[in-house]
């Protein structure tokens, strides 16, 4: 009788304390949710960037070494599908709708739905709902298609200024920051509509506009729009290579990690927050098939990830980091037939300098009547392609004719130019120029791309922290989505 009593004691115990340990397991949800999402970055990418960064790093090794990045070593790995409602290859609009909201939609399209008629909710409006605060960081103009699905619903991608106004009039987003907007008075310069800027400062926004005061930033800011003093192109922020060359040269320009940086400070609170920071330049250096600046860009995007790492060191048990893309771009390979099994990866340290920033080169070549002589010192300079002999990138006859070709065709003004299909097929759309010297040192470091646009490749997560064992496996995009809400304890 008394084993009896015993036992039943005993398990009376055991049943008491499954529901603590229930509640336990619910209140388990990450206070502080970081989303980084590489524009283009397809494991091409992330591979490339690993063997590039392991191969400086041992010049002299005997075998191949590869590299981590800071998110390479997270411990759960998923991969996931990207195609949307019109295509395989999908394009940035539709893939982060996908990611911000669970929903697929057509290609060009924000967080509507198909027949352009419903909009969703993002994960970033039920985030605010449950007291987190919200950051939107983009190494591209905040208007552009993956910022913008963050916090904004519109039925073409190129409404931006509509995208513009949603953030800056809106309530979802305490922090906005990194690129400029690409149309901030409307579309029609003629008839122009109410400043973004003038807007934002009616709306309460905190505007600093030195780099010292984004780095100033703190958590009594109040609600930010910190723009890069310095923007490039398109409103974007630099490419990563072109700030570092300046950087050498003695300029401060700010990195994508000093806004995650500036982000935290200005977040942090007791409720939290959650911040997708994007590495949009990823996809700019694909479709341009510039594979040095593909890589500078990957990691920087791997340093903005390591703010994040710090931060969680200090909130471990609070702290979800999850790393992805929207889609692969360019359909980089690694491997090229001239080089058969070999790589050169440490070739790409003589490129110095964007495809953006040469084809300012090149304009100043076209401008002051330069031969092509001319154009192949500044190939040199930049890039360390060279017609000496017996260089390690010494330019074959066949190269040298490619070149050739295309600084003729960039030697006339862009209007006159008339390029037939060939000439498409050879240099996209882009400077003819800058393409043909992208193409000469990505083959002769055993790279190459297969398109100028998106490709359908299935993309890579990458997550740690709280809830990260949520994120492996394979499973489509939309389901970045639900797996960040079921972690975070939010229902739709």
């Amino acid at each position: 009788m008394k084993k009896l009593i015993s036992l039943i004691c005993i398990l009376a115990l055991a049943l008491a304390c499954i529901p603590a340990a229930t509640a336990e397991e619910a209140a388990a949800v990450p206070k502080y949710v970081f989303m980084f999402i590489g524009d283009g970055m397809g494991n091409p990418q992330v591979t490339a960037t690993q063997y590039y960064k392991g191969a400086v790093a041992n010049p002299d090794s005997e075998f191949p070494v590869p590299a981590d990045l800071s998110f390479t070593t997270f411990p759960y790995l998923g991969m996931v599908t990207t195609y949307d409602a019109s295509s395989f290859c999908p394009d940035s609009a539709s893939t982060a709708t996908s990611i911000a909201s669970g929903e697929k939609t057509l290609s060009g399209v924000i967080n509507y739905d198909v027949t352009l008629t419903t909009p969703f909710k993002l994960v970033t409006e039920y985030a605010k709902e449950a007291g987190y605060k919200i950051g939107v960081i983009s190494s591209v103009s905040l208007d552009h298609a993956t910022p913008a699905a963050f916090y904004a619903k519109q039925p073409s991608r190129n409404d931006y200024y509509e995208i513009a106004v949603q953030g800056i009039t809106g309530d979802t987003v305490d922090y906005l920051a990194g690129g400029g907007f690409k149309k901030p008075t409307g579309a029609d310069a003629e008839n122009p509509q109410a400043d973004i800027m003038d807007l934002a400062v009616e709306n309460g926004w905190n505007i600093p506009t030195t780099n010292d005061e984004i780095r100033a930033l703190n958590a009594e800011s109040g609600r930010v729009l910190a723009i890069n003093p310095v923007l490039q192109d398109s409103k974007a922020i630099h490419y990563e290579i072109d700030r570092e060359r300046l950087a050498a040269e003695g300029e401060d320009v700010l990195s994508l990690a000093d806004f995650v940086q500036a982000g935290i400070n200005v977040l942090d609170n007791e409720n939290g927050f959650f911040m997708m920071c994007e590495g949009g330049k990823i996809d700019w250096a694909g479709h341009a098939n510039d594979a040095a600046t593909s890589i500078h860009e990957t990691l920087a995007l791997s340093d903005a990830v390591q703010v994040a790492i710090d931060f969680a060191a200090e909130h471990p048990d609070e702290t979800l980091i999850i790393v992805t893309a929207d889609h692969e771009t360019g359909g980089m390979t690694i491997g090229f037939a001239t080089t058969a099994y070999d790589t050169h990866f440490t070739y790409l340290t003589n490129q110095k300098i964007s495809f953006t920033d040469f084809d300012a080169v090149i304009g100043q070549l076209r401008d002051s009547g330069a031969t092509f002589e001319d154009a192949l010192a500044q190939i040199e300079t930049y890039y360390g392609l060279t017609i000496e002999a017996d260089q390690d990138l010494t330019l074959t006859e066949t190269e040298t004719d490619s070149l050739r070709a295309a600084f003729e065709l960039s030697m006339i003004p862009k209007a006159d130019r008339e390029l037939g299909a060939e000439e498409a097929l050879l240099y996209g759309g882009y400077e003819p120029l800058s393409m043909a010297v992208s193409h000469i040192i990505n083959n002769k470091a055993g790279l190459s791309y297969t398109s100028y646009a998106h490709t359908g490749l299935q993309i890579p997560v990458y997550a740690t922290g709280v809830g990260a064992e949520a994120f492996s496996g394979l499973y489509d995009n939309t389901d970045i989505f639900n797996r960040t809400m079921e972690v975070m304890g939010l229902e739709k």
